[in-house]
Protein backbone atom coordinates (compact mmCIF):
# COMPACT_ATOMS: atom_id res chain seq x y z
CA UNK A 1 0.00 0.00 0.00
CA UNK A 2 1.00 3.68 -0.33
CA UNK A 3 0.34 5.49 2.86
CA UNK A 4 0.23 9.20 3.28
CA UNK A 5 1.29 10.63 6.53
CA UNK A 6 0.12 13.99 7.77
CA UNK A 7 3.70 14.68 9.23
CA UNK A 8 3.52 18.37 10.12
CA UNK A 9 3.47 18.25 13.59
CA UNK A 10 7.32 16.86 12.86
CA UNK A 11 8.48 20.57 14.14
CA UNK A 12 6.63 20.29 17.51
CA UNK A 13 9.07 20.17 20.26
CA UNK A 14 6.38 19.10 22.70
CA UNK A 15 5.22 15.17 23.08
CA UNK A 16 3.52 15.21 19.97
CA UNK A 17 6.76 15.89 17.64
CA UNK A 18 8.77 13.70 19.72
CA UNK A 19 6.38 10.70 19.69
CA UNK A 20 5.71 10.90 15.71
CA UNK A 21 9.29 11.41 15.16
CA UNK A 22 10.22 8.44 16.82
CA UNK A 23 7.20 6.19 16.49
CA UNK A 24 7.75 7.15 12.47
CA UNK A 25 10.74 6.81 12.06
CA UNK A 26 10.35 3.27 13.46
CA UNK A 27 7.80 2.60 11.55
CA UNK A 28 9.26 2.81 7.84
CA UNK A 29 12.54 1.37 8.88
CA UNK A 30 10.53 -2.09 9.60
CA UNK A 31 8.08 -1.90 7.84
CA UNK A 32 9.42 -2.77 3.97
CA UNK A 33 5.90 -3.97 2.99
CA UNK A 34 4.14 -0.21 2.14
CA UNK A 35 5.36 2.20 0.67
CA UNK A 36 5.40 5.64 2.89
CA UNK A 37 5.02 9.61 1.73
CA UNK A 38 5.26 12.31 4.40
CA UNK A 39 3.09 15.47 3.71
CA UNK A 40 5.31 18.53 5.48
CA UNK A 41 4.51 22.08 5.45
CA UNK A 42 7.94 23.17 6.69
CA UNK A 43 11.51 22.57 5.98
CA UNK A 44 12.59 22.57 9.83
CA UNK A 45 14.51 19.34 11.33
CA UNK A 46 14.68 18.13 7.99
CA UNK A 47 17.88 16.58 8.65
CA UNK A 48 15.69 14.06 10.92
CA UNK A 49 13.61 12.90 8.39
CA UNK A 50 13.81 8.63 7.83
CA UNK A 51 15.29 8.03 4.27
CA UNK A 52 13.46 5.19 3.56
CA UNK A 53 9.73 7.87 3.13
CA UNK A 54 9.12 10.18 0.42
CA UNK A 55 8.35 13.49 0.77
CA UNK A 56 5.54 15.66 -0.16
CA UNK A 57 5.98 19.49 0.22
CA UNK A 58 2.86 21.49 0.95
CA UNK A 59 2.75 25.21 0.98
CA UNK A 60 1.27 27.11 3.74
CA UNK A 61 1.39 30.33 4.95
CA UNK A 62 2.47 29.34 8.66
CA UNK A 63 3.68 25.95 9.41
CA UNK A 64 1.26 24.31 11.38
CA UNK A 65 3.57 23.36 14.44
CA UNK A 66 3.19 27.32 15.07
CA UNK A 67 -0.34 28.06 13.35
CA UNK A 68 -2.28 25.17 15.62
CA UNK A 69 -2.04 26.94 19.08
CA UNK A 70 -4.20 27.52 21.87
CA UNK A 71 -4.66 31.66 20.82
CA UNK A 72 -4.32 31.30 16.95
CA UNK A 73 -5.72 29.54 13.99
CA UNK A 74 -4.95 28.22 10.43
CA UNK A 75 -5.94 29.58 7.62
CA UNK A 76 -8.25 28.39 5.79
CA UNK A 77 -6.12 27.95 2.50
CA UNK A 78 -3.81 26.31 4.45
CA UNK A 79 -6.42 23.83 5.87
CA UNK A 80 -7.52 23.09 2.05
CA UNK A 81 -3.81 22.61 0.72
CA UNK A 82 -2.75 20.36 3.14
CA UNK A 83 -5.78 18.91 2.91
CA UNK A 84 -5.64 18.58 -1.15
CA UNK A 85 -2.55 17.20 -0.53
CA UNK A 86 -3.41 13.95 1.09
CA UNK A 87 -6.36 13.82 -1.13
CA UNK A 88 -4.50 12.33 -3.97
CA UNK A 89 -5.93 9.05 -5.71
CA UNK A 90 -2.24 7.68 -4.92
CA UNK A 91 -2.27 6.78 -1.69
CA UNK A 92 -4.58 4.17 -0.15
CA UNK A 93 -4.06 5.04 3.39
CA UNK A 94 -3.78 8.29 5.38
CA UNK A 95 -2.19 8.01 9.08
CA UNK A 96 -2.45 10.95 11.27
CA UNK A 97 -0.07 10.86 14.15
CA UNK A 98 -1.84 13.43 16.26
CA UNK A 99 -5.61 14.38 16.07
CA UNK A 100 -3.57 18.09 16.66
CA UNK A 101 -2.62 18.22 13.41
CA UNK A 102 -5.95 16.60 11.35
CA UNK A 103 -7.78 18.14 8.70
CA UNK A 104 -10.33 16.56 7.20
CA UNK A 105 -9.93 14.47 3.41
CA UNK A 106 -12.35 13.72 1.09
CA UNK A 107 -10.64 10.76 -0.35
CA UNK A 108 -11.14 6.61 -0.98
CA UNK A 109 -7.95 6.54 0.78
CA UNK A 110 -8.70 4.35 4.69
CA UNK A 111 -8.08 6.96 7.78
CA UNK A 112 -6.03 5.96 10.82
CA UNK A 113 -6.56 9.07 13.19
CA UNK A 114 -4.29 9.35 16.86
CA UNK A 115 -5.91 10.50 19.62
CA UNK A 116 -3.12 10.65 22.63
CA UNK A 117 -5.51 11.57 25.53
CA UNK A 118 -8.75 13.29 26.44
CA UNK A 119 -6.86 16.29 28.31
CA UNK A 120 -8.33 19.07 26.21
CA UNK A 121 -11.78 17.19 26.76
CA UNK A 122 -11.77 16.69 30.61
CA UNK A 123 -10.42 20.07 31.41
CA UNK A 124 -11.22 22.62 28.70
CA UNK A 125 -10.66 25.85 30.70
CA UNK A 126 -7.14 24.55 31.24
CA UNK A 127 -5.90 23.48 28.15
CA UNK A 128 -8.33 25.88 25.66
CA UNK A 129 -9.49 28.69 27.50
CA UNK A 130 -11.71 30.84 24.91
CA UNK A 131 -15.24 29.07 23.91
CA UNK A 132 -14.76 29.78 20.37
CA UNK A 133 -11.29 27.85 20.62
CA UNK A 134 -12.86 25.14 22.45
CA UNK A 135 -15.49 24.87 19.83
CA UNK A 136 -12.82 24.82 17.15
CA UNK A 137 -11.17 21.92 19.01
CA UNK A 138 -14.44 20.16 19.57
CA UNK A 139 -15.55 20.50 15.87
CA UNK A 140 -12.02 18.99 14.73
CA UNK A 141 -12.11 16.14 16.46
CA UNK A 142 -15.52 15.48 16.03
CA UNK A 143 -14.63 14.89 11.94
CA UNK A 144 -11.61 13.32 13.30
CA UNK A 145 -13.69 10.62 14.98
CA UNK A 146 -16.07 10.67 12.36
CA UNK A 147 -13.74 9.98 9.40
CA UNK A 148 -11.56 7.72 11.31
CA UNK A 149 -11.58 3.80 9.58
CA UNK A 150 -9.27 3.51 13.06
CA UNK A 151 -8.77 4.98 16.32
CA UNK A 152 -5.59 4.21 17.86
CA UNK A 153 -4.33 5.81 21.06
CA UNK A 154 -1.24 5.88 23.45
CA UNK A 155 -2.46 3.76 26.45
CA UNK A 156 -4.88 1.30 27.82
CA UNK A 157 -5.72 4.38 30.24
CA UNK A 158 -6.51 6.76 27.37
CA UNK A 159 -8.31 3.90 25.55
CA UNK A 160 -10.39 3.31 28.48
CA UNK A 161 -10.63 6.91 28.54
CA UNK A 162 -11.32 7.40 24.95
CA UNK A 163 -14.42 5.22 24.59
CA UNK A 164 -16.21 6.28 27.95
CA UNK A 165 -15.66 9.95 26.77
CA UNK A 166 -17.17 9.67 23.06
CA UNK A 167 -19.24 6.85 23.55
CA UNK A 168 -16.91 4.85 21.32
CA UNK A 169 -17.29 0.93 20.82
CA UNK A 170 -14.30 -0.43 22.88
CA UNK A 171 -13.01 -2.51 19.54
CA UNK A 172 -12.81 0.77 17.61
CA UNK A 173 -9.93 2.13 19.57
CA UNK A 174 -6.34 0.59 19.57
CA UNK A 175 -3.45 0.84 21.65
CA UNK A 176 -0.04 2.01 20.12
CA UNK A 177 2.50 2.47 22.99
CA UNK A 178 5.23 4.76 23.24
CA UNK A 179 8.70 4.64 24.43
CA UNK A 180 12.06 6.63 25.79
CA UNK A 181 14.30 7.27 22.65
CA UNK A 182 17.78 4.88 23.23
CA UNK A 183 19.19 8.47 23.91
CA UNK A 184 17.75 8.25 27.32
CA UNK A 185 19.99 5.90 29.27
CA UNK A 186 22.31 5.94 32.35
CA UNK A 187 25.72 7.59 32.01
CA UNK A 188 28.65 5.70 33.69
CA UNK A 189 30.07 9.84 33.78
CA UNK A 190 27.71 12.29 33.87
CA UNK A 191 28.73 15.59 33.29
CA UNK A 192 26.82 18.96 32.84
CA UNK A 193 26.74 21.34 30.22
CA UNK A 194 28.32 24.89 30.45
CA UNK A 195 24.92 26.52 30.70
CA UNK A 196 23.61 23.75 32.92
CA UNK A 197 26.17 24.68 35.77
CA UNK A 198 25.92 28.53 35.11
CA UNK A 199 21.97 27.80 36.35
CA UNK A 200 23.92 26.31 39.75
CA UNK A 201 22.76 22.44 38.88
CA UNK A 202 26.33 21.38 39.95
CA UNK A 203 25.41 21.35 43.95
CA UNK A 204 23.04 19.80 46.04
CA UNK A 205 20.45 17.80 45.64
CA UNK A 206 17.64 18.54 42.29
CA UNK A 207 13.77 17.50 41.66
CA UNK A 208 13.59 18.18 38.17
CA UNK A 209 10.25 18.32 36.12
CA UNK A 210 10.43 18.26 32.00
CA UNK A 211 7.01 18.78 30.37
CA UNK A 212 4.30 21.73 29.51
CA UNK A 213 3.21 24.58 31.93
CA UNK A 214 -0.68 24.39 31.38
CA UNK A 215 -2.47 24.43 34.58
CA UNK A 216 -3.18 20.69 33.63
CA UNK A 217 -0.04 19.94 34.76
CA UNK A 218 0.02 20.60 38.01
CA UNK A 219 2.65 22.87 38.95
CA UNK A 220 1.39 24.87 41.21
CA UNK A 221 1.01 21.95 43.23
CA UNK A 222 4.67 21.02 42.78
CA UNK A 223 5.80 24.48 44.03
CA UNK A 224 3.45 24.25 46.86
CA UNK A 225 5.24 20.98 47.98
CA UNK A 226 8.89 22.13 47.49
CA UNK A 227 8.17 24.95 49.74
CA UNK A 228 7.12 22.81 52.75
CA UNK A 229 10.20 20.64 52.09
CA UNK A 230 12.63 23.61 51.42
CA UNK A 231 11.69 25.54 54.65
CA UNK A 232 13.35 22.28 56.32
CA UNK A 233 16.71 22.55 57.48
CA UNK A 234 17.73 19.46 56.56
CA UNK A 235 16.48 20.37 53.12
CA UNK A 236 18.39 23.94 52.51
CA UNK A 237 20.26 22.22 49.14
CA UNK A 238 17.50 21.19 48.00
CA UNK A 239 16.47 23.09 43.97
CA UNK A 240 13.66 22.61 41.30
CA UNK A 241 14.38 22.75 38.11
CA UNK A 242 11.51 23.00 35.69
CA UNK A 243 12.71 22.12 31.89
CA UNK A 244 10.30 23.51 29.21
CA UNK A 245 9.51 25.87 26.66
CA UNK A 246 7.68 28.75 28.30
CA UNK A 247 8.75 31.85 26.73
CA UNK A 248 7.27 31.09 23.09
CA UNK A 249 4.71 28.06 24.00
CA UNK A 250 2.26 27.36 21.59
CA UNK A 251 -0.17 25.82 24.27
CA UNK A 252 -1.93 27.61 26.82
CA UNK A 253 0.30 27.80 29.79
CA UNK A 254 0.65 29.59 32.98
CA UNK A 255 4.46 30.20 33.61
CA UNK A 256 3.79 34.03 34.86
CA UNK A 257 1.47 32.91 37.31
CA UNK A 258 4.16 30.47 38.67
CA UNK A 259 6.72 32.76 38.48
CA UNK A 260 4.58 34.67 41.20
CA UNK A 261 4.13 32.25 43.36
CA UNK A 262 7.94 30.93 43.34
CA UNK A 263 7.98 34.48 44.57
CA UNK A 264 5.82 34.85 46.73
CA UNK A 265 7.13 31.47 48.33
CA UNK A 266 10.54 33.07 48.16
CA UNK A 267 12.34 30.28 46.57
CA UNK A 268 13.52 32.73 43.39
CA UNK A 269 16.79 31.47 43.74
CA UNK A 270 16.02 27.54 44.73
CA UNK A 271 13.66 27.08 41.52
CA UNK A 272 15.27 27.37 38.80
CA UNK A 273 13.22 27.29 34.86
CA UNK A 274 15.75 26.11 32.32
CA UNK A 275 13.48 26.74 28.99
CA UNK A 276 13.91 24.11 26.08
CA UNK A 277 17.15 22.19 26.47
CA UNK A 278 18.09 19.90 23.48
CA UNK A 279 18.31 16.10 24.01
CA UNK A 280 21.93 15.68 25.44
CA UNK A 281 21.50 18.57 28.48
CA UNK A 282 18.33 16.90 28.97
CA UNK A 283 20.03 13.03 29.53
CA UNK A 284 22.87 15.08 31.62
CA UNK A 285 20.58 16.34 34.12
CA UNK A 286 17.86 13.82 34.28
CA UNK A 287 21.09 11.48 35.43
CA UNK A 288 22.18 14.56 37.89
CA UNK A 289 19.11 14.64 39.16
CA UNK A 290 18.14 13.15 42.75
CA UNK A 291 14.39 12.48 41.74
CA UNK A 292 12.08 13.36 38.93
CA UNK A 293 8.63 14.30 39.33
CA UNK A 294 5.10 14.36 37.37
CA UNK A 295 2.43 16.19 39.01
CA UNK A 296 0.05 16.26 36.45
CA UNK A 297 -3.80 16.05 36.87
CA UNK A 298 -4.12 13.59 34.01
CA UNK A 299 -1.96 11.79 31.26
CA UNK A 300 -1.91 10.17 28.76
CA UNK A 301 1.26 8.15 28.38
CA UNK A 302 3.66 10.28 30.92
CA UNK A 303 6.33 9.84 28.00
CA UNK A 304 8.93 12.30 30.52
CA UNK A 305 8.95 9.66 33.62
CA UNK A 306 9.48 7.20 31.18
CA UNK A 307 12.37 8.59 29.82
CA UNK A 308 13.86 9.62 33.35
CA UNK A 309 13.59 6.48 34.50
CA UNK A 310 15.59 5.05 31.55
CA UNK A 311 17.94 7.49 32.87
CA UNK A 312 18.34 5.85 36.07
CA UNK A 313 16.32 9.05 37.71
CA UNK A 314 14.03 7.88 40.60
CA UNK A 315 10.74 8.93 39.75
CA UNK A 316 7.23 10.18 41.33
CA UNK A 317 4.13 10.43 39.55
CA UNK A 318 0.47 11.17 38.96
CA UNK A 319 -1.59 7.99 39.41
CA UNK A 320 -4.33 9.76 37.16
CA UNK A 321 -1.89 7.83 34.18
CA UNK A 322 -0.94 4.68 32.86
CA UNK A 323 2.47 5.25 34.78
CA UNK A 324 1.52 2.87 37.43
CA UNK A 325 0.96 -0.01 34.89
CA UNK A 326 3.63 1.10 32.66
CA UNK A 327 6.48 1.51 36.01
CA UNK A 328 4.65 -0.65 38.25
CA UNK A 329 7.28 -0.72 41.12
CA UNK A 330 10.00 1.18 39.45
CA UNK A 331 8.00 4.75 40.43
CA UNK A 332 6.08 6.20 43.56
CA UNK A 333 2.62 7.23 42.96
CA UNK A 334 0.42 9.97 44.25
CA UNK A 335 -2.75 11.33 43.81
CA UNK A 336 -2.64 14.53 42.14
CA UNK A 337 -5.36 16.06 43.83
CA UNK A 338 -3.70 15.74 47.31
CA UNK A 339 -0.52 17.97 47.61
CA UNK A 340 0.95 16.12 50.89
CA UNK A 341 0.80 13.15 49.50
CA UNK A 342 2.82 14.10 47.03
CA UNK A 343 5.04 16.06 50.00
CA UNK A 344 4.80 13.11 51.78
CA UNK A 345 6.64 10.95 48.47
CA UNK A 346 9.42 13.48 47.70
CA UNK A 347 10.18 13.77 51.91
CA UNK A 348 10.80 9.60 51.01
CA UNK A 349 12.68 9.60 48.52
CA UNK A 350 15.31 12.43 49.23
CA UNK A 351 16.17 11.27 52.17
CA UNK A 352 15.90 7.72 52.01
CA UNK A 353 19.27 6.37 49.67
CA UNK A 354 17.62 3.08 49.91
CA UNK A 355 14.43 3.84 48.41
CA UNK A 356 16.19 6.18 45.30
CA UNK A 357 18.29 2.70 44.57
CA UNK A 358 15.54 0.40 44.41
CA UNK A 359 13.54 2.85 42.10
CA UNK A 360 16.41 3.53 39.56
CA UNK A 361 17.21 -0.57 39.23
CA UNK A 362 13.06 -1.07 39.09
CA UNK A 363 12.28 1.90 36.65
CA UNK A 364 15.55 1.79 34.69
CA UNK A 365 13.90 -2.23 33.86
CA UNK A 366 10.65 -1.38 33.72
CA UNK A 367 11.44 1.84 30.80
CA UNK A 368 13.95 -0.90 29.05
CA UNK A 369 10.88 -2.87 28.09
CA UNK A 370 9.12 -0.38 26.09
CA UNK A 371 10.60 -0.13 22.62
CA UNK A 372 9.77 2.02 19.90
CA UNK A 373 10.23 -0.63 17.45
CA UNK A 374 7.82 -2.63 19.26
CA UNK A 375 5.44 0.40 18.84
CA UNK A 376 5.87 0.45 15.24
CA UNK A 377 5.10 -3.46 15.16
CA UNK A 378 1.66 -2.74 16.83
CA UNK A 379 1.15 0.42 14.31
CA UNK A 380 2.18 -1.83 11.31
CA UNK A 381 -0.79 -4.88 12.16
CA UNK A 382 -2.99 -2.14 12.28
CA UNK A 383 -2.20 -0.76 9.10
CA UNK A 384 -2.04 -4.57 8.06
CA UNK A 385 -5.64 -4.60 8.49
CA UNK A 386 -6.50 -2.73 5.56
CA UNK A 387 -4.00 -4.84 3.40
CA UNK A 388 -4.78 -8.37 4.30
CA UNK A 389 -2.62 -9.69 1.19
CA UNK A 390 0.46 -7.99 2.22
CA UNK A 391 2.95 -8.59 4.85
CA UNK A 392 5.02 -7.07 7.61
CA UNK A 393 8.30 -7.72 8.67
Amino acid sequence: MHIGVDATCWQNRRGYGRHARALLRALVRTDAANQYTFCLDSTEQTESLPPEADIKWVRTSIPTAQAASYDGHRAARDLWRMSRALATREFDLLLFPTIYSYVPVWSRAKKIVMIHDIIAETFPQWTQPSRIGQLFWNIKTAAGRMQADAIVTVSEYSRRGIVEKFHLPPTRVAVVGEAADPVFRVLDHPSLTPRLRALGLENGRLIAYVGGFAPHKNLAALLDAFATIASRAEMRDIKLVLVGEYRHEIFYGESDALAARTQKWGLQERVIFTGYLPDEELVALLNRATVFVLPSRMEGFGLPAVEAAACGCPVIATNASPLPALLGSGALYFDPRCTDELTTALSAVLTDERLRECLRAQGSAAAARLTWDAAAHQLARIIQQFNPIGSVR
